[in-house]
């Protein structure tokens, strides 16, 4: 009896040993987890941040005025703003939206050319943005059918309705119905 009481003391002793080493790494893993946990807030927040850097635009290289057009799409403050882009044709001459547009760097500043005159890129965004956005606006076709949808339905609600010009009064004989005689 002494004998089975030592070996059965020496089992809880090995499993209390077990539990001990257990309960051990159990803590040691969620530490490492919270650790993780930490280091992927930080990596999203660095995703974040790069993705608000990345570039928009890529110049030529052989292209100085590209270049510095590039390096104002790309380093602007308020990225919501440029909601239309500059499409490269050749040097010093854009795209922008529908309208061909001449660019030229003077003294460090981008110009662009606005009938006989020119403004600086700044001013040219602030003033055609909204032009050109309206511009595209009118050309969707969704947004246009959707519109006309909006028409007849406003025009149904209030009791105005189309007539063909070949429908016949309800008291009328149709010349195609035929009569009993």
């Amino acid at each position: 009896m002494q004998k089975e009481l030592e070996n059965a003391t020496d089992y809880i002793l090995e499993l209390e040993e077990k539990v001990y080493k257990a309960n051990k790494t159990s803590l040691e893993l969620l530490k490492q987890l919270k650790d993780a946990e930490v280091e992927i807030e930080t990596l999203k927040q660095y995703i974040i941040d790069l993705k608000q850097r990345i570039a928009v635009y890529i110049p030529v290289k052989e292209d100085s005025i590209d270049k510095k057009l590039a390096e104002f799409i790309n380093n602007y403050p308020e990225r919501s703003k440029l909601k239309i882009m500059f499409m490269r044709e050749s040097e010093g001459v854009y795209q922008f939206g529908t309208k061909r547009v001449a660019v030229k760097v003077e003294k460090d500043n981008i110009k662009i050319r606005v009938g006989g005159g020119y403004l600086s890129l700044d001013e040219f965004l602030d003033q055609y943005t909204p032009v050109e956005l309206e511009k595209l606006e009118r050309k969707d076709p969704l947004k246009r059918f959707s519109e006309k949808v909006a028409i007849q339905k406003t025009i149904v609600s209030h009791g105005v309705r189309e007539s063909s010009p070949v429908a016949r009064s309800p008291g009328r004989s149709s010349p195609m119905r035929k009569t009993a005689v």
